[in-house]
């Protein structure tokens, strides 16, 4: 996990991550200011490292000198070695009511200078496009750029999140096209894709994968990840009958291209009660990988890394190993044929694995035998405090809940009961043996069921216990339990990365993370 917390609370914003020399590098902004463009680096994805900040409001009187919003950093298809960063500004005497978009330009990533010239800020056409504050919503939208860049077909592209001039004024949300014709020339084309149902399509991505177009937007009417589709470079852009790639509570996704492979970054906010008041906060979670079905569908995997974290791994399969966690004397846990088989005919009960576990990853095959309720449970007290993780199989729908007894109890406030995150998956008519997997690390808990990520949630209400399964008024069939222990590095031991290269005399000063 990572966040960008200072004096009072500071957050992390939206993200942009590209992969070049073996390192990840981070650029995000820092809110509630919006003041600068914040730079952290990585080796392995999942701990960051802050160097110099990238780029600061430029000084009063200039076009971008009230807030800096979303970026995207990428290669310069025009000098070999360089970098650009597109970036949003506003303005203060305008009072921030209208979007433009800059560009600063690196030799290494790292130290960064606005370009002046008369070429930018971009401002957006009224061919298609609001670009008066007295149009639509009353302010001006035209940020979060995208460069799409295809050296094969030599198209450029600079996408952003912008608004068509006509129709309902709160479903003219689009993806904009600017197309560079030469090196930072760019002529302004009709949207790439105008849904007609959205206020705005934010933090637009387009990206090729085994042989479609992808368009990735966060949308902030439901608060979660779309994405549509087409064979076609400009489109049409479709999308399937589920086209969410996470559930709420991700957003601003971006993608990192590196090695063939496409991940997704993120940033996941949750509700926080800071000096007595409710907050949002934002964190950036681990990447996942973007890869597709047979139908083209664009799924998510669980991140490489964690193969690499995972250590002492047990299996269980042998049924006195197991406890049950209320006693519930119509429960029993049995071995048939090399399987354990959980039942409960009347109420629930739980059968909870050896051992207390606080960073792991459990993978199992479960089968549901019988119409009663199944799922799993982690994190558990003995007094069956933790969270509970219920699986519908027969009409694929996943649901994490933080469920425990109030320590204040207060007449009817005696528990805490929580739904954090839900999600879809494939239901049990197409998949009858389904193949589990759960991730906590720290702060960030992730569920996968057949290999696709379907929940991903950042939750502190209870850092470790007792992992098992259940089943209420149902039976489930449970084989090849597999629970390994996931290592928890805090810092990152990178030398300081400067113009050239130079390892400093001295360590760098990391501040170490908040407790989880």
């Amino acid at each position: 996990m990572y966040a960008s917390h200072g004096f009072l609370r500071s957050d992390i914003g939206d993200v942009d991550v590209v992969h070049h020399d073996g390192l990840y590098h981070l650029f995000h902004l820092v809110l509630p200011n919006h003041d600068f463009i914040a730079h952290a680096v990585s080796r392995d994805g999942m701990t960051w490292r802050r160097v110099r900040n990238a780029l600061f409001v430029d000084d009063p009187g200039a076009w971008d000198d009230d807030m800096l919003w979303t970026m995207h950093v990428g290669a310069d298809p025009d000098r070999p070695d360089k970098w650009r960063m597109f970036y949003t500004g506003l303005c203060r005497h305008e009072y921030g009511r209208v979007q433009r978009i800059g560009m600063a330009r690196s030799d290494n990533l790292y130290d960064w200078e606005r370009c002046d010239s008369d070429r930018y800020p971009l401002e957006i056409s009224n061919n298609w496009y609001e670009t008066s504050a007295e149009e639509g919503r009353k302010w001006v939208s035209f940020r979060d750029p995208y460069f799409y860049h295809d050296a094969e077909t030599g198209d450029r592209l600079l996408l952003a999140a912008a608004r068509i001039n006509t129709g309902p004024v709160i479903r003219r949300g689009c993806v904009s096209v600017a197309r560079e014709t030469a090196p930072d020339r760019f002529e302004f084309e009709a949207p790439l894709y105008h849904p007609g149902l959205y206020d705005d399509v934010e933090v637009p991505n387009l990206f090729r994968l085994n042989g479609r177009h992808y368009l990735i937007g966060s949308i902030r009417e439901d608060v979660k990840i779309h994405y549509w589709y087409a064979d076609d470079l400009t489109g049409p852009y479709r999308n399937f009958s589920d086209n969410v790639l996470l559930p709420k509570g991700n957003y601003a996704a971006r993608i990192c291209e590196l090695d063939g492979r496409v991940l997704l970054f993120n940033f996941f906010q949750r509700k926080e009660i800071i000096y007595g008041r409710e907050t949002v906060a934002r964190m950036l979670p681990p990447p996942k990988e973007l890869v597709t079905d047979r139908r083209g569908r664009l799924l998510l995997k669980s991140f490489w890394e964690f193969d690499r974290m995972a250590h002492d791994a047990v299996t269980v399969s042998d049924p006195a190993e197991c406890d049950p966690l209320y006693g519930n004397r119509y429960a029993g846990i049995t071995a048939d044929d090399g399987s354990l088989l959980i039942a409960c005919d009347s109420g629930f009960e739980a059968f909870l694995l050896p051992g207390t576990h606080e960073d792991f990853r459990l993978r199992a095959r479960i089968t549901q035998e019988g119409l009663g309720k199944c799922g799993l449970v982690f994190r558990m007290s003995e007094e069956g405090d933790g969270y509970y993780l219920a699986l519908d199989l027969i009409k694929g729908y996943a649901q994490l809940r933080h469920w425990e007894a109030n320590p204040h109890p207060e007449f009817e406030h005696a528990f805490r009961f929580e739904s954090l995150q839900a999600g879809n998956f494939v239901s049990l008519y197409q998949e009858r043996d389904i193949d589990v997997e759960v991730i906590t690390h720290g702060m960030y808990i992730e569920f996968s069921i057949n290999g696709q990520v379907t929940l991903s949630v950042v939750d502190d209400g209870r850092c470790d216990g007792r992992v098992g399964f259940y089943t209420e008024s149902g039976e489930l069939r449970v084989d090849d339990i597999r629970i390994e222990r996931l290592e928890r590095p805090v810092a990152e031991e990178e030398p300081v990365y400067t113009a050239t290269r130079q390892r400093p005399e001295a360590p760098l000063n990391v501040m170490q993370p908040p407790p989880e």
